[in-house]
């Protein structure tokens, strides 16, 4: 199978003022096809950030190569999407002037913005909340909208930057099996980073696992949960993979502490 995204010993150093430099990622290497969702987990400081910057062209790598459909990234481009931590919604637009801006930017006409718009927030279940303002939205509904902005331009590549770690737990779930509902439908190669290893375990059909920095690959787990119907949280097969990463990790948190 083609790779949608490869990582190319890519190795990724700062300059820190008066000392050397530093190394965040050493030597990755990692093919992504197409219409996967793959996690990438790993102690603080191991890079994960600093790879989905590389992926979406905010940053370059000091050796290596980056490539999205066997081209190399030189910078952001509307085949990639970002979502974030941070919703960083405009507060003065509703939530359809706030999917519509990044089509805006794109030049799409006012009339297809708006149909793509609602198309979008009805994806992410917001029909009702289109004309919101992102102070009337609860931190769950801001991120949907977020994504369905991201969605709205239809990008190929998803990468998700810890974007349900400031939610509580029961909106978190349900923002997970709505993302796995999105992605099913749409097709698209997602990349998300997380701390947690239940969310990881939960979303990914593999898990990339990075040691602490610099940050390498020190393994990727194939998750096989079947349909993810019922309570799959407590299904043997997922507290068999929630222990693998949690032994894979252990050894990388006390390293990176």
């Amino acid at each position: 199978m083609t790779a949608k995204i490869s990582l190319q010993s890519v190795t990724k150093q700062f300059t820190v003022r008066g000392g050397p430099a530093l190394t965040a990622l050493d030597q990755v290497s990692l093919d992504i096809p197409s219409g996967q969702f793959l996690v990438l987990v790993g102690p603080s400081g191991s890079g994960k950030t600093t790879l989905l910057d590389l992926l979406s062209g905010l940053s370059s790598p000091s050796s290596g190569q980056v490539l999205v459909d066997g081209r190399a990234v030189t910078g952001p481009g509307l085949d990639r999407a970002v979502v974030f931590q941070q919703y960083a919604l405009f507060p003065w637009r509703t939530a359809r002037g706030n999917v519509e801006f990044g089509l805006s930017a794109s030049g799409v006409r006012r009339r297809e913005r708006a149909a793509r718009a609602d198309e979008f927030l009805d994806l992410v279940g917001l029909s009702a909340f289109a004309d919101r303002y992102p102070h009337e939205l609860s931190g769950g509904m801001k991120q949907r909208v977020a994504i369905a902005r991201s969605l709205a331009y239809d990008p190929a590549v998803l990468l998700m930057d810890e974007p349900f770690a400031a939610l509580d737990a029961q909106t978190r779930e349900q923002l997970q099996d709505e993302l796995l509902r999105i992605w099913r439908a749409t097709g698209k190669t997602v990349v998300f980073v997380t701390h947690a290893i239940e969310e990881a375990v939960y979303l990914g059909q593999r898990v990339a696992v990075l040691t602490a920095r610099p940050g390498r690959i020190k393994r990727i787990v194939d998750v096989d949960l079947g349909d993810r119907e019922g309570d799959v949280r407590s299904a043997p097969a997922f507290v068999a993979h929630r222990h693998e990463l949690w032994s894979l990790l252990h050894d990388e948190v006390g390293r990176a502490a």
